[in-house]
């Protein structure tokens, strides 16, 4: 494609690197991704994605900006409380880059819609703060060919992964390495447990690089890896994690034939 001198400015620094260049810098503009919460691990995602470039971003979620949000929350201001999170995150996006198109999905992502919200996008982004949501989403995104990109976090720790089962070889889907949903009230949610806000920045950074290296094909992405990090003490260790032959999902003998572990 031919670039803009604005976009030949904007985009300078990627366009510069080997790994990018012109042509990757092309795909990005043309991709399309949706992040699944505009919350702590959404805001760096959605910011960074935005300022990269990428074309087509969709954002998913039903909640509104609260004051207590915001010690994490950076893609929203004080202003913003009581609004939208997703109206807030498109004011956002649109000042650091009126280029990129955001798509505001002001829904909860469940069984009954969630196949036909991925269906319009190439990658899918999960900052969700709940499991029924990553089990859904991990589950819709096997069945529609999807890559999956997934953080977590909570108190000082956090974990990353990405997840294309869909793919042969030892490629492990997230009911690989977790089966089946905790008990509910097992694991603290982060209004429960607290959160570092910090630590969603730095985390969501590194998923929307993982997201960008999906989207461009370089370097070495994390399926088969889960990513841990113990902000306390700044330790990162990546521990190499498989497919599961008797994964209920996209083992030999799957029993999980529907979105979210319906049979």
């Amino acid at each position: 494609m031919d670039f803009s001198d604005d976009q030949l400015r904007r985009y300078a620094r990627h366009i510069s690197l080997r790994e990018i260049g012109g042509a990757g810098q092309a795909q990005l503009l043309s991709s399309s991704v949706l992040g699944v919460g505009a919350g702590g691990l959404g805001s760096p995602l959605l910011l960074y994605l935005a300022a990269a470039g990428v074309g087509k971003i969709g954002v998913a979620d039903h909640d509104t900006v609260d004051l207590t949000n915001l010690q994490r929350q950076v893609v929203h201001g004080t202003s913003r409380i009581g609004m939208a999170k997703v109206e807030s995150a498109k004011k956002t996006i649109a000042d650091i880059n009126p280029e990129v198109t955001l798509v505001a999905h002001l829904v909860k992502i469940e069984a009954r819609n969630v196949a036909g919200i991925i269906a319009k996008y190439d990658l899918v982004a999960d900052g969700s703060d709940n499991f029924e949501t990553r089990y859904l989403l991990n589950d819709a995104c096997y069945f529609a060919n999807k890559p999956l990109v997934m953080a977590a976090i909570l108190r000082f720790d956090a974990q990353l992964s990405t997840y294309r089962a869909y793919l042969p070889g030892d490629n492990p889907c997230y009911r690989c390495l977790f089966r089946e949903q905790p008990p509910a009230g097992l694991i603290p949610t982060c209004s429960e447990g607290g959160v570092l806000g910090a630590l969603a920045g730095a985390v969501g950074s590194i998923q929307a690089t993982e997201v960008i290296k999906e989207l461009l094909q370089i370097g070495e992405g994390l399926s088969g890896s889960l990513l841990v990090y113990d902000a306390l003490s700044a330790m990162f260790r990546k521990i190499r994690v498989h497919r599961d032959p008797d994964c209920p999902l996209c083992g030999d003998r799957p029993t999980i034939a529907g979105i979210g572990g319906h049979g």
